[in-house]
């Protein structure tokens, strides 16, 4: 196994239950969705196999954790093992008991889901009345016992036009990071394909995320699910003669490459299942059958990704290919094929313009 591919942000969906019905949520999450079959023990065992092979940032995910009634036990043994345990939620169950908890247990991370900058915006995103109260709430409750955490913000057309507010609104709350989503259409998520941000949009909105980013001081920034970002750096850095020097995070998803599922990150569902990051919906393995090891180095869907060089279409042809690589599981959410090229990519690879000029 070579360097670069060894696990450092591992998702694990603990439960899917979740007191929200989010528009996007990648799998389908609502108040009666299932729990999963971990017992604490078999979470804490799961929690070994991967400390055994790595030491990478576990994010105890969902639906809502929260409404796992052992998530800081699991938490607690993740860090007792080496891990940096952080945890995702939508922030509308935290306590002051939670915060107490979360010392506890080490919580380096929390992330808070912020989808507008107002009750109307974000509420409706989250398809519950009072969500938005319940993350400036949470953040709050974060301040005053000194949690970290950073914000995490989706985006389709319904809530772009509110991106810079949103972004603000993170900074006022305290956030020590701001994640911009770009929505991948998995579960709840392909019942709004016709919202998807167009290609010049969202090349736009990333230009504004880079000349945002370059003046920015205060708080951490980084597109998420927006690969070609770092091909859009490359392009400003080289027009502006100038080297741009991005800020990281240390319970970040990865440093300065566009898509990293399965280089560097999967998602381990609240059945045992692997996958190559929390947007896709094929199985590499199940944890309860194979080794965890044996799935990251063995599964041929992981191989397949890590395999630049067959990579189709404007992706394999780019010259931006190994810094970007375009968003697999967009890719196989539209196309029904993972190596496809990105489909919300308007870049001509320099390739692809010297072919169509002969």
């Amino acid at each position: 196994m070579q360097a670069e591919f060894t696990p450092k942000w591992i998702a694990w969906e603990t439960t899917q239950k979740c007191n929200l019905r989010c528009v996007h949520c990648r799998c389908s999450s609502e108040l009666d969705s299932s729990q999963g079959d971990f017992s604490t023990q078999e979470g804490k065992t799961l929690l070994r196999e991967i400390a055994d092979f790595s030491k990478p940032v576990v994010v105890l995910s969902g639906g809502e954790p929260l409404m796992r009634p052992d998530i800081f036990e699991l938490a607690r043994c993740g860090t007792s093992l080496g891990l940096r345990m952080c945890m995702a939620t939508n922030g509308s169950l935290v306590t002051k008991e939670t915060c107490r908890d979360m010392a506890g247990a080490d919580i380096k991370m929390v992330s808070l889901s912020l989808d507008g900058s107002s009750a109307a915006i974000h509420d409706d995103f989250r398809q519950c009345p009072g969500a938005f109260d319940g993350v400036v709430r949470a953040a709050e409750l974060f301040r005053a016992h000194g949690q970290k955490f950073l914000i995490n913000s989706s985006f389709t057309r319904r809530n772009q036009h509110d991106i810079a507010a949103t972004f603000r609104l993170a900074k006022q709350l305290g956030a020590t990071a701001w994640y911009m989503f770009m929505i991948v259409p998995t579960g709840r998520g392909e019942e709004i394909m016709n919202e998807l941000i167009s290609k010049e949009d969202y090349e736009e909105i990333l230009d504004w995320h880079y000349r945002q980013e370059r003046e920015e001081d205060e708080i951490l920034m980084r597109p998420t699910c927006a690969p070609h970002y770092y091909r859009i750096v490359l392009q400003k850095a080289k027009i502006e003669g100038t080297g741009f020097q991005r800020r990281s995070l240390s319970f970040s998803t990865g440093g300065g490459k566009g898509c990293i599922a399965a280089q560097s990150i999967c998602l381990i569902d609240c059945f045992g299942n692997v996958k190559p990051c929390s947007y896709f919906h094929r199985i590499a393995g199940n944890v309860k059958q194979t080794p965890f090891r044996e799935i990251w180095e063995n599964a041929e869907i992981f191989k397949n990704l890590r395999d630049f060089a067959s990579y189709k279409g404007k992706c394999g042809q780019c010259e931006y290919l190994s810094v970007c690589g375009g968003c697999r599981a967009r890719a196989d959410a539209v196309y029904g094929d993972y190596m496809a090229e990105e489909p919300f990519c308007n870049h001509i690879p320099l390739r692809a313009q010297r072919e169509a000029e002969k």
